[in-house]
């Protein structure tokens, strides 16, 4: 019972990787398997490291990240988007990026990566094998931002800006999900 309930944890946790990585794909639809396997790494490693994090801080930590890891997600997610837009906009619509930095990937990593963190601390309360959960999560991760990138690089358009559009617009929509999903709104 235990493994399936790390890979339901995994796929739950994949999703906002897997958005991520379709917004990638339609921002740079000329990606390279390289390159989207390097972006994948990234997502997983981040994703799969911070359920070891979380359970090495335990429970003391618990309360005081739960309370902001949803801004944090919201702000990185929300910055890059905004400045994926304003990049589309301010060129003239023919230049392609040609290679992602570093600093947004981990940016992006970061921020798809916190509600692991948050699994972290649940597990260290839990009988869950936390190395064995933290490697079926990076792999799940991996794969889905594999076929997220590969999706994305796929969707037909004529008009970059509305793309790269399009792509920052996600981003912004998956870190207002996250902060509006931990609010007590509703």
């Amino acid at each position: 019972m235990e493994i399936i309930t790390i890979i339901l944890v995994a796929i739950g946790l994949c999703f906002d990787s897997f958005a991520v990585s379709v917004s990638i794909g339609i921002f740079k639809s000329e990606i390279k398997f390289k390159e989207a396997l390097g972006i994948a790494f990234w997502l997983a490693l981040f994703q799969g490291t911070m359920p070891l994090i979380g359970w090495l801080a335990g429970v003391p930590l618990r309360e005081i990240l739960s309370e902001a890891d949803h801004w944090v997600a919201f702000g990185l997610l929300a910055l890059i988007g905004i400045k994926m837009i304003w990049e589309a906009w301010k060129s003239d619509g023919t230049k392609r990026i040609t290679r992602l930095n570093l600093w947004v990937v981990w940016g992006l990593a970061l921020a798809t990566s916190l509600d692991a963190l948050a699994v972290g601390f649940s597990f260290a309360l839990t009988e869950i094998p936390v190395l064995i959960a933290a490697l079926i999560i990076a792999f799940v991760t991996g794969l889905a931002a594999m076929l997220g990138m590969l999706s994305g690089k796929n969707i037909p358009s004529r008009n970059l800006k509305w793309i790269e559009t399009l792509g920052g617009a996600i981003l912004i929509a998956i870190g207002t999900k996250i902060l509006i999903s931990h609010m007590n709104w509703i």
